[in-house]
């Protein structure tokens, strides 16, 4: 019998959510995602040593000010790393956004340009790339401006209806509901409810995502994401993708069983509804309590990660070393 993640293959488009080669040419999925929390492990395990003194001595030829180094070599390395990645994938690769650009559609913009234009330098077709961008309001609005130019755009950090359903009205690629991440808020505020795989919140916003989409005819790809069991993703098979660590690839590959398909378009259609405006994006995700502490906090937790990467590559490049310990 084929295992778990064989199967699932055959429902959905399965994703690696990691930067690490040698998972990713192990499980063999169609793409992989990054955020800087991954990126941080990733060069923390010493795997990109070799890769981050290239990037380092082209950054170093520059002879440009510390801090403007040390911005440079963080694209560079990111895309660096991407254009590695696909080597061993055959779609696509999600390169994310500084996350203090946030709250900045102007800088998100152009940020989302370099790294793009970095790719094509280093021959990589911007159609293997996804830009990562967090769906506030900003960065919906920079995802708009995007896609417009042929710069295709992963949109994260979704934990609300309102945030998915701005996303698909502005003509986001993809949407990245975190499933994980809403069930930690929901133990943590009802620790008392012990919630089945196919009854937790997340897994239930993501149903409702992929299903609304699909009735109102929006070509935006839903692909789950930040799991934290097996019962989550198999709760979910036959979502568009799903994007997965290593640890539950490796569950999946050594589980035998049956995956029975979940969601699936029905072909019903209804008309869409006007698109939200900006009041009412603000006011939806204001009244969830939930996506608006975990939108902060991602946020938040990406930066934070990031400020350790430009430490540990200002270390390297001659400044003082910080602390360098990945989020977890």
């Amino acid at each position: 019998m084929p295992n778990l993640l064989e199967q699932l293959k055959q429902l959905s488009t399965v994703v690696a959510d990691t930067g690490d080669l040698d998972a990713i040419r192990r499980f063999a999925p169609q793409d992989a995602t990054t955020n800087p929390s991954l990126i941080l492990k990733a060069v923390q395990s010493g795997q990109y040593d070799r890769l981050l003194d290239t990037v380092l001595a082209t950054v170093r030829e520059q002879d440009l000010p510390l801090e403007e180094a040390v911005d440079d070599a963080c694209d560079r390395l990111v895309v660096a790393m991407g254009a590695l990645i696909l080597e061993h994938v055959p779609g696509r690769v999600s390169t994310e956004v500084n996350a203090r650009l946030s709250f900045d559609t102007a800088a998100s913009i152009a940020r989302a340009r370099r790294l793009v234009a970095l790719y094509e330098q280093a021959g990589v077709a911007r159609q293997r790339i996804l830009i990562k961008l967090a769906a506030t309001w900003e960065g919906i609005r920079a995802a708009e401006v995007l896609e417009r130019d042929g710069i295709q755009c992963n949109l994260t950090l979704i934990f609300s209806f309102a945030q998915a359903r701005a996303c698909a009205e502005a003509g986001a690629w993809l949407v990245s509901p975190f499933v994980g991440r809403i069930l930690d808020w929901h133990r943590k505020v009802r620790p008392e409810v012990d919630f089945a795989p196919c009854d937790e919140p997340g897994v239930l916003s993501v149903r409702e995502i992929y299903r609304y989409f699909r009735r109102h005819d929006y070509p935006t790809v839903v692909m789950g994401a930040s799991f934290r069991n097996s019962g989550e993703i198999l709760a979910l098979a036959g979502c568009d993708r799903l994007t997965i660590s290593p640890q539950l690839l490796e569950e999946l590959a050594a589980t035998e069983g049956v995956v029975t398909p979940v969601l699936a378009d029905s072909g019903e259609r209804a008309a869409r509804p006007a698109p939200l405006g900006e009041a009412q994006f603000r006011w939806q995700l204001n009244e969830d309590a939930m996506a608006t502490d975990k939108l902060a906090e991602g946020i938040r937790g990406f930066e934070a990660d990031q400020l350790k990467l430009e430490a540990l590559v200002r270390a390297r490049l001659g400044g003082r070393a910080a602390g360098m310990q990945t989020r977890s």
